[in-house]
């Protein structure tokens, strides 16, 4: 396992961190299967646990404490707010009010008196930075957490944001995690080349995109992956955008064989690769995804190798853009864009 410090913090994490959405109803993952799991991570060198309060509505928060429970201090910790927790309307967002409770809750489901990485799961158009980031110093002055982080902002929203922490003399995002594997290579036009700017250390999740690069989807073979169960529009190969990845990741399983990897050791090499992004979030379900995610800890792809990934898809390119969750509203919202 390589190590890499967390943006400026000094702080090192392991360039494979444990992400912990499948623990939980949304996983069908038991107790005793996320504390097995959790006990192989830290055993195969990782260091970084990354939950959500909103994962399985915060049963991920709960099992992520049992499991860590007498060994705290040997694990970066990171959890997230901001996405509706419920049907109350202030239980959502990034205002003051809702972090302050929502962290205390958080807390309490982890069985801690603090996190390491408190994260805004995405950013709140109807919240001022300053206010956001008004609450996060007071949190972080409090000792509730160590250091905060944005997930999935666009880019110019991290930008927006470091001027205002600057501005109002109020600590700052420390570091972004947005999602990133070859098929949804995006932030390498607009959101790296921020971060690498102002120092922030990068968590990327989905870097085996949803499954596709787990070498478990291939042309003429049903797809039968946990994932395309509850979210069967993103892999009916008769949509565009769908044929066109099981298209790359035809090219790409030959560019892995080719190179003796498989293709899970292709993806994860290739998200690490990149010199903004520190770690790479996987999210297993089972033991037997997790140890498979392990083998891909000290890849290293050679330039001939991402220099075939880049021949294949190339870079700054999304192959689904409609599924990224950075983009701008007025995008998506017609109406935000007439007066």
């Amino acid at each position: 396992m390589q190590y890499r410090t967390l943006g400026r913090t000094g702080v090192q994490v392991s360039s494979l961190a444990l992400g912990a959405m499948n623990f939980g109803k949304i996983g069908r993952t038991t107790q005793d299967e996320a504390t097995a799991i959790v006990d192989a991570a830290l055993d195969g060198g990782i260091n970084l646990i990354d939950t959500a309060d909103m994962y399985s509505d915060g049963e991920s928060e709960e099992l992520v404490g049992k499991a860590i429970a007498g060994r705290r201090d040997d694990i970066v910790l990171a959890t997230k707010a901001g996405m509706p927790m419920g049907d109350e309307h202030n239980h959502q967002g990034s205002s003051r009010r809702w972090l302050i409770t929502e962290l205390d809750n958080s807390l309490r489901r982890l069985g801690v008196d603090h996190v390491d990485l408190y994260q805004i799961h995405r950013w709140d158009p109807s919240t001022s930075d300053e206010e956001t980031l008004s609450a996060l110093t007071d949190l972080q002055r409090a000792g509730k957490i160590r250091y905060f982080g944005s997930s999935t902002f666009p880019a110019y929203r991290i930008v927006q944001a470091q001027w205002a922490a600057r501005d109002n003399h109020l600590s700052r995002y420390v570091t972004e995690q947005p999602s990133y594997s070859i098929l949804q290579r995006g932030i390498e036009t607009h959101v790296l080349p921020v971060t690498e700017q102002y120092g922030l250390g990068v968590l990327v999740w989905s870097p085996l995109a949803s499954g596709w690069l787990s070498g478990a989807i291939r042309e003429g073979q049903e797809i039968t992956t946990s994932r395309s169960t509850f979210m069967p529009q993103r892999f009916d190969t008769t949509i565009p955008s769908n044929r066109a990845r099981l298209d790359a990741v035809e090219q790409l399983a030959k560019v892995a064989d080719e190179a003796g990897l498989t293709m899970i050791q292709l993806a994860l090499g290739f998200v690490t690769a990149h010199p903004a992004v520190t770690s790479a979030l996987i999210g297993p379900r089972t033991l037997d995804h997790l140890h498979s995610q392990l083998a891909a800890a000290d890849t290293v792809l050679s330039a001939d190798v991402l220099d075939a990934i880049d021949a294949t898809i190339a870079p700054g390119t999304d192959l689904a853009a409609h599924e990224k969750y950075d983009t701008p509203p007025a995008l998506l919202d017609p109406a935000l864009r007439r007066c």
